[in-house]
């Protein structure tokens, strides 16, 4: 089944297109600027830093991160299914692929947090310990995503 996928038409247009593989990639390379620049602002907020940001405002960023987190999907598989073969016994993108599915369901329940946390928080001054927890652990977690994207891209399959 993955040596069809990786042999169709489309497959090999976006691999030896002009512009298939590069247009893919930029979205990709997009995807992630977005997905970590947001989470990094979300991230460092809950620990403190930037103190004239209210926190119930970081809730306008998360469509900005479902968004990107969808253009990282479709593009991701564009890439992905050029092939396929390779990348299921890649480490790099299996680990990669793990903390993305680990990073969506932390991101997910920090959304949560601030939502029912962040006018108390404003009101009050002070930010919930778990909050801050998953704040920080969303933050070192889709860098550890960044990483290991990069080294997929230039390690391969070990």
């Amino acid at each position: 089944m993955l040596e069809s996928l990786e042999s169709s038409q489309f497959s090999a247009w976006i691999r030896n297109a002009l512009w298939g593989w590069p247009f893919a990639l930029t979205l990709h390379a997009f995807g992630t600027a977005l997905v970590v620049g947001f989470i990094v602002i979300i991230g460092l907020r809950m620990l403190g830093v930037s103190s004239m940001i209210p926190y119930s405002v970081l809730r306008r960023l998360f469509p900005v991160v479902w968004a990107a987190i969808a253009l990282q999907f479709v593009s991701g598989f564009l890439l992905w299914m050029t092939k396929p073969t390779q990348y299921v016994v890649d480490v790099a993108f299996m680990l990669k692929s793990v903390l993305i599915i680990a990073g969506i369901g932390l991101t997910l329940r920090l959304f949560r947090t601030i939502n029912e946390g962040a006018a108390s928080w404003d009101a009050n001054g002070t930010v919930s310990s778990r909050a801050v927890t998953l704040g920080a652990a969303a933050l070192v977690l889709w860098c550890v995503v960044l990483v290991a994207g990069r080294l997929t891209a230039h390690l391969g399959a070990l």
